[in-house]
């Protein structure tokens, strides 16, 4: 493939920026995760459907069930942050609109995924009092 460089391409070493694979790769095995995760969180909800409150509160008391929904908000807000990333690095031109935008994506992940897991924290871990 270095035949089709130009010679001061060659000699300045220009082409790729050796990086950015990573991105890819984690936007990938989130990806992964999440058609495991999403599965396993339909599933719960159609089994909820028809449960009330006391049952749905008793069913996020086990480990499991905790764990899991903690997982799929997770690893859910991490891929949205990358997706949003791209998106924003795509189509955003100006540079300092794309600083703004890059910064404001990774506070909101970081404000939906805390206030998610907590919440499935908060109701796993109480003590079922309503």
């Amino acid at each position: 493939m270095s035949g089709y460089r130009t010679p001061l391409g060659r000699v300045r070493g220009l082409g790729s920026a050796k990086h950015g694979v990573g991105g890819f790769i984690a936007q990938r095995v989130s990806a992964a995760a999440l058609v495991l995760l999403t599965l396993w969180g339909v599933y719960a909800a159609l089994s909820l459907a028809k449960a009330n409150y006391a049952t749905a509160v008793l069913w996020l008391h086990a480990p499991l069930n905790a764990i899991l929904m903690a997982l799929l908000i997770g690893v859910g807000v991490f891929h949205m942050r990358i997706g949003m990333a791209e998106v924003i690095l795509d189509y955003i031109e100006r540079p300092t609109t794309k600083a703004l935008l890059l910064t404001l994506n990774v506070f909101a992940a970081w404000l939906a995924g805390v206030i998610g897991v907590f919440s499935v924290l908060k109701v796993a871990l109480s003590s079922g009092i309503y």
